[in-house]
């Protein structure tokens, strides 16, 4: 029996532009990144039968696009830049253009049907901005821990203690905020309550499993 190759969505965006095009269908269009050019796109993407849009995790250029196309129902699968790359290299592709970009993302969805998943609460969403920022200040105290070992100059071993001062500060801050907005989420709430619950699992461990595992 024939398989039918799902139609599929790819979506290249840029701070100011999305180039979209479908596979198997071949269409392709572009629309401007701001609330107008969303409501157009979903309005283009509503007669055809979509059943997933793929897209690279862009940073603060995809989250507002990721909102519009969630609301409007719209089945998503948000990939790693990484993995779309070494897609183009397996097919040869070396040529790289926003629509070339947005071709490789159709075809990688209908071939490989990454699997779509909900968008975070605006509260997870909020949180994982956060726990990004205390990992990046861990890896600076790590530095900053392993350079104190090896510098001689009496200076830099000065700048190094305020410098985890400084960290050790804005990690507290940073660990507060995510536990308040964490606490103020009536959905959030009891969960991080029942994962301090088991032995082993400590706040840090389970606000970050909340963020990186939703489902939970």
């Amino acid at each position: 029996m024939d398989h039918p190759i799902p139609q599929t969505a790819g979506i290249d965006i840029a701070k100011d532009r999305l180039d979209v095009c479908l596979c198997p269908d071949g269409a392709a269009r572009h629309f401007t990144n701001d609330a107008q050019g969303h409501r157009a796109l979903i309005v283009w993407l509503a007669a055809h039968s979509i059943q997933r849009v793929v897209f690279e995790a862009t940073g603060a250029y995809h989250r507002a696009l990721e909102r519009s196309l969630a609301a409007a129902g719209l089945p998503l699968a948000k990939i790693n830049p990484r993995h779309a790359r070494r897609f183009a290299q397996a097919l040869g592709q070396l040529a790289k253009t926003d629509r070339l970009d947005a071709a490789l993302l159709a075809r990688f969805g209908a071939l490989l049907e990454p699997p779509t998943r909900p968008v975070l609460s605006p509260t997870l969403d909020a949180m994982k901005e956060l726990l990004v920022a205390c990992q990046a200040l861990i890896k600076d105290r790590t530095a900053a821990l392993n350079r104190q070992k090896t510098v001689r100059s009496p200076l830099l071993r000065r700048h190094l203690t305020q410098r985890l001062s400084q960290i050790a500060h804005q990690l507290a801050a940073l660990e507060a905020h995510l536990l308040n907005l964490c606490k103020g989420d009536a959905d959030l709430a009891p969960r991080l309550a029942i994962l301090m619950s088991i032995p082993g699992i400590a706040q840090a461990t389970a606000l970050s499993l909340l963020v990186d595992m939703p489902e939970l």
